[in-house]
């Protein structure tokens, strides 16, 4: 690992109360101490004979000139007990972008090498501060979009994924030490070991972890959520409900809607982005057939589709129409896609049946809701997530990984199951841990202990410079 001392500004860029730059390495106290004085006309401090964890009031110089540039708080941090596990300085200085950059360069003349994106968080993994699941997980947590999705990432900062991990690893490395025992010395006295039994184990572990994974990836990314529907049924007022403002113009008029209006909004902790569509029916106006071909191809795109229904009266030709168009979005398929039916206009005392819809989407959840009141637009919102998430709620631990960690822990479990298939046909022990070692190696790339300087390269590249 490069021994350098490195330093970048770490806070977003902007216009801020604060800002930081960051020093880690082992000249962090005397690159610091170069810049910083306590007092005009003082000398400079030697930070190593000040306790760690703590802050120092002054200001910041430029060593060639004896300018001020800020005045900052310098938080002093020694190592082993910081980020990187190397000695560490924060200054925090004025949040503008010229006292930042300014303080930053004079840091730099005096020592430091400007870091590159994530290099701080890849020294805490190379000085066993993280695990590589854990460095990921930073990287989740700054971009989370939801609580929800705070909430996984910090709990996979804590070290939980290594944790849900460790029961197939340690059966994993047992079984192969049986294996690789019985092989090599056949003759001798080895305590037997139920290989199979192991092999069960290790494969129920590792795949609850891959079913999560469906909604981690849900709570990481987020999905496209298309309302959809024959015009006038309330696409645009059930959109302003669900965001619980008014976004989207609404009136009496058929045709409002022209465009897809995309919102951002918060389903039960997965980021979802709502697209309000132009109302999907044939038409001769050029416009409105625009509209409509821009509702078809947000359709196609979106994770689920919510078919608006005005509850007020029976199904028409268009509502049929567009309830065909969903039924059809997959033909090949063996389930139904991804719809939830909203019955809009539940508040009205005239309530018509949907049964020709609900006969067509059979299996989809309806909903009755009202726009106008907000009724229903919580079980809305419970059937959505549900949607979304498949059967990941019934996990304790939905999974927030990353595609190439998903891709290991696939591989793992494609290794483990060729194992299980190689057992079944009495096949040597040595050929049975050929499979076992491949299975460890793929863990090992999630958790850092099988993983090469240009996947950590490419990983860390993600990062943005300061972290």
């Amino acid at each position: 690992m490069d021994s350098s001392t490195i330093a970048a500004i770490a806070t977003a860029p902007g216009v801020g109360a604060i800002g930081v730059v960051r020093i880690s390495g082992g000249e962090a106290a005397a690159i610091a101490a170069r810049v910083f004085r306590r007092a005009p006309g003082s000398g400079s401090i030697d930070l190593r004979r000040v306790p760690s964890h703590r802050l120092l009031y002054g200001r910041v110089i430029d060593p060639a000139t004896g300018e001020s540039i800020d005045d900052v708080l310098l938080g002093w941090m020694a190592a082993p007990h910081t980020y990187t596990r190397e000695d560490t300085v924060e200054l925090s200085c004025h949040g503008g972008p010229v006292p930042l950059r300014e303080t930053l360069r004079v840091v730099l003349a005096a020592g430091a090498r400007h870091a590159e994106p994530g290099e701080f968080t890849l020294r805490a993994f190379l000085n066993g501060r993280l695990d590589l699941t854990q460095a990921e997980a930073v990287l989740n947590v700054v971009g989370a979009r939801t609580p929800g999705a705070l909430r996984l990432a910090v709990a996979d900062l804590a070290g939980h994924l290594a944790e849900r991990l460790r029961p197939a690893r340690d059966v994993l490395v047992s079984l192969l030490a049986y294996v690789d025992a019985a092989a090599d010395f056949p003759d001798d006295e080895i305590p037997t070991e139920d290989v199979d039994a192991g092999l069960v184990a290790a494969e129920g572990a590792l795949a609850t972890t891959v079913a999560g994974a469906r909604a981690g990836m849900r709570y990481r990314e987020g999905a496209q959520v298309a309302l959809v529907g024959r015009p006038n049924v309330g696409k645009s007022s059930l959109l302003n409900a669900l965001l619980r403002t008014d976004r989207a113009i609404v009136t009496p008029i058929a045709g409002t809607t022209r465009d897809v209006l995309a919102e951002a909004v918060d389903l039960r902790g997965i980021p979802a982005t709502l697209l309000d569509t132009a109302g999907i029916a044939e038409t001769a106006d050029e416009v409105e057939r625009l509209g409509v071909e821009r509702s078809r191809r947000a359709l196609a795109a979106s994770a689920v589709a919510v078919l608006v229904l005005d509850g007020s009266v029976p199904p028409t030709e268009d509502d049929l129409a567009v309830a065909r168009t969903l039924a059809e979005r997959d033909p090949d398929a063996t389930t139904l896609p991804p719809v939830v039916v909203a019955i809009n206009k539940r508040d009205l005392p005239i309530r018509a049946a949907q049964d020709a819809v609900l006969k067509m989407l059979r299996g989809c959840p309806a909903v009755e809701v009202s726009s106008l009141t907000g009724a229903g637009i919580e079980e809305l919102e419970e059937a959505l997530a549900a949607v979304l998430a498949g059967d990941a709620p019934s996990l304790a631990h939905p999974a927030l990984i990353t595609a190439r960690q998903h891709a290991a822990l696939d591989r793992s479990l494609s290794h483990i199951r060729d194992a299980q298939a190689s057992r079944r046909a009495g096949y040597p022990l040595d050929l049975l841990a050929i499979d076992i070692r491949a299975a460890l190696h793929a863990l090992g790339e999630v958790t850092g202990e099988a993983v090469d300087e240009a996947v950590l390269a490419e990983i860390f590249a993600r990062f943005c410079i300061g972290k």
